[in-house]
């Protein structure tokens, strides 16, 4: 059920192959453990996407396949996670990932209203930067760990649900 379930939603290997970020990789996307979706290798895929989903960086896919390749789980679950982060639920996650590495720094939160230039960067960055990073870290490994933890009980209970209808007949 989960294989047939994370199939479904996967973007086919021939465009990730040919996407123009991922060209980078060459030969590395050849190997086939990285196309497998395996009980092994999608609870890895799930906490590197989920962990390079709370990452605040452009270019996310990128990150998320390279450590698809260092960990050897599945590239597609990889780099699909990262969409979770898209232009709408970004800026409530990265405010959230903000409000809570305040939290653990007991640094007051501050207002701030956003701007699209080099000037707000560079003077807001500075003061709001080691909370939000801190934020983004927890949930990024909070993420991961529960991802591979739902996606690792939930194949188990597939296989064990697959035997017991197997012991019936």
């Amino acid at each position: 059920m989960p294989k047939k379930l994370i199939k479904k939603f996967l973007p086919k290997p021939e465009v990730l192959r040919e996407h123009k970020y991922l060209r980078m990789f060459g030969d590395l996307l050849n190997n086939p453990n990285l196309w497998a979706l395996t009980r092994r290798s999608a609870p890895g895929a799930f906490a590197v996407g989920l962990f390079v989903a709370w990452v605040p960086m452009p270019f996310q896919m990128v990150l998320a396949a390279a450590l698809a390749i260092a960990f050897n789980v599945n590239l597609p679950v990889s780099v699909a996670l990262v969409w979770i982060t898209n232009p709408v639920t970004m800026p409530p996650m990265f405010y959230l990932a903000y409000i809570a590495g305040a939290k653990l720094l007991h640094h007051p939160t501050e207002q701030f209203s956003f701007e699209l230039s080099w000037h707000w960067v560079e003077t807001s960055f500075a003061t709001i930067a080691p909370p939000f990073l801190l934020g983004c870290l927890v949930f990024g490994i909070i993420s991961a760990i529960v991802g591979y933890v739902a996606v690792r009980s939930l194949w188990q209970y597939s296989i064990y649900s697959q035997w017991q209808k197997r012991r019936r007949k």
